[in-house]
């Protein structure tokens, strides 16, 4: 059996699909294609969100926010030798970005290319010590000159990095974008189990596959504002911090395999953050802890202060080298968020709030 059927379809289409953030197309269809079949009514927006409905005449209303979008590059400036240059989308370590095979979005189809910059051994000792700037480093498509390469790709043409869906031992996988593939999955599946089961609900549930998160929560804010939840919990990914180098005096301690992370702060409504737990533990699923005194680097951030405000809580999935190539998730991990988020909406009764 190849290591692609042990995980479900749907994640595995979503982690293929490229898109980076403003160019979220492959990963709406996929969306699009799970989700909407079994929601009773679903809905697009001009930024690009995907939103499905289940439930819709419920009272209480909870809205489960992941977004589709993904790290990227984009082209801003072809050289008369036809090598191109590129800003980021999202916040890339260029320490990785170099001497990566990407493939680029075009009109025409994929072009592929690689990242390239000056080799180590036509540096001198200094030049060694420095990480290049964005742009020392360009992509190279084999173009033979300006001409060439503008026949083939066009300045705001996106790219992302050629790493795809690998598992590597048991259930720990790596793939380019685990974040936030695993969160837009797990939303979608969550809506798509529950839809099952409506009987058991009382509560009105919004999945929403957000549009660009990475450069600033801009879907969340959208999605949000329209929807008007009663309760929220965004799901993204969160820093595992069992491999060398990581002080856990400063970042606490989260494993894969450790189950969900469930996130409390000034950003997370305490009503929502005990019901999550009060949903774990009744359920046996396991689940780890994170503190953040600051509103949190997710949608959760654009969700609670939207229009009138909404409880929101915030579950991650461990995830080892965020916003690499070559991001590792454990599949546990996504199947014990997705069990919390059903059992949590279960709990939810018509009429509550998120008041304190």
């Amino acid at each position: 059996m190849s290591s692609k059927k042990q995980a479900p379809d749907f994640l595995l289409e979503l982690l293929e699909a490229k898109s980076p953030s403003g160019a979220e197309h492959q990963a709406q269809a996929v969306f699009d294609k799970y989700v909407e079949p079994f929601s009773d009514e679903y809905q697009k927006d001009t930024i690009g969100n995907r939103i499905g409905i289940i439930n819709p005449n419920a009272e209480t209303s909870v809205l489960f926010a992941g977004h589709l979008d993904e790290l990227g590059l984009q082209i801003n400036y072809i050289d008369d030798n036809g090598f191109l240059y590129f800003s980021t989308l999202g916040g890339h370590d260029r320490i990785v970005i170099s001497g990566r095979r990407v493939l680029i979005q075009t009109k025409n189809g994929i072009v592929n290319g690689v990242t390239g910059k000056r080799a180590v051994h036509l540096m001198d000792a200094k030049d060694r010590e420095k990480v290049p700037q964005i742009h020392e480093m360009w992509i190279d498509i084999a173009a033979k000159d300006k001409a060439d390469a503008e026949s083939r790709v066009q300045v705001g043409d996106v790219a992302t990095y050629d790493h795809e869906f690998t598992l590597l031992n048991g259930s720990v996988a790596t793939a380019r974008a685990f974040d936030n593939k695993g969160g837009s999955y797990i939303v979608g599946e969550t809506l798509r189990r529950l839809s099952e089961e409506k009987d058991k609900l009382q509560a009105k549930v919004i999945s929403v596959g957000n549009a660009q998160e990475e450069v600033g929560v801009r879907g969340a804010m959208i999605s949000t504002y329209g929807a008007k939840p009663t309760f929220a919990v965004a799901v993204d990914v969160g820093h595992a911090t069992d491999h060398p180098d990581c002080d856990k005096r400063k970042f606490g301690d989260i494993k894969l395999g450790g189950g969900p992370i469930i996130t409390r702060g000034p950003n997370i409504n305490p009503i929502v953050f005990q019901k999550l737990i009060d949903a774990a533990e009744s359920n046996n699923i396991p689940y780890q802890l994170e503190g953040d005194p600051r509103p949190t680097g997710t949608d959760a951030r654009a969700i609670q202060v939207a229009g009138p405000g909404v409880a929101t809580g915030l579950i991650s999935l461990p995830l080892r080298y965020m916003h690499t190539p070559s991001e590792l998730v454990d599949l546990e991990d996504v199947e014990h968020c997705i069990q919390l988020l059903v059992a949590f909406s279960k709990n939810l009764k018509s009429g509550e709030t998120g008041v304190w």
